[in-house]
């Protein structure tokens, strides 16, 4: 009768064993993760210029005693009305808001104003602890 299992004869017991790894289903995940990578890689680079429409939205009514930070063109900042240089920005703030720190500052920035400039001011009031601060633009299209 014939076996299911075959037995090995003496030739096959002195074959040597095959230890070779099948790569096939490697090489199947490999290439599904590089399809991803291609699909996604062109949707983390944004390469767009942007030219930012302004708010049509409902403006908020206007503060008691708004204070305004005000950066021109020139890169000259201003507190109010008054000019201030950017190491005194929260020494002048703290005098003005009276250290109170959760006060709304109104910030605007000359549209011709360069955007690492408005990123600078906008920092140096985060160091300073001012964290509520409001954008102003121009109203309508």
């Amino acid at each position: 009768m014939a076996s299911l299992f075959p037995v090995p004869d003496d030739d096959a017991a002195d074959m040597p064993e095959l230890c070779e790894i099948n790569v096939t289903p490697f090489i199947d995940v490999m290439l599904v993760l590089l399809i991803i990578f291609m699909v996604v890689s062109p949707l983390a680079t944004v390469d767009l210029k942007i030219d930012l429409p302004a708010a049509t939205a409902k403006p908020e009514p206007r503060p008691e005693k708004p204070l305004f930070v005000s950066l021109k063109a020139d890169r000259s900042l201003y507190l109010g009305e008054s000019p201030v240089a950017r190491e005194q920005l929260g020494r002048l703030l703290d005098a003005e808001t009276g250290g109170d720190r959760q006060r709304t500052l109104f910030f605007q920035a000359d549209k011709q104003a360069a955007y690492e400039d408005v990123l600078g001011v906008m920092d140096a009031l985060r160091q300073a602890g001012y964290l509520k601060v409001g954008l102003v633009g121009r109203e309508g299209g």
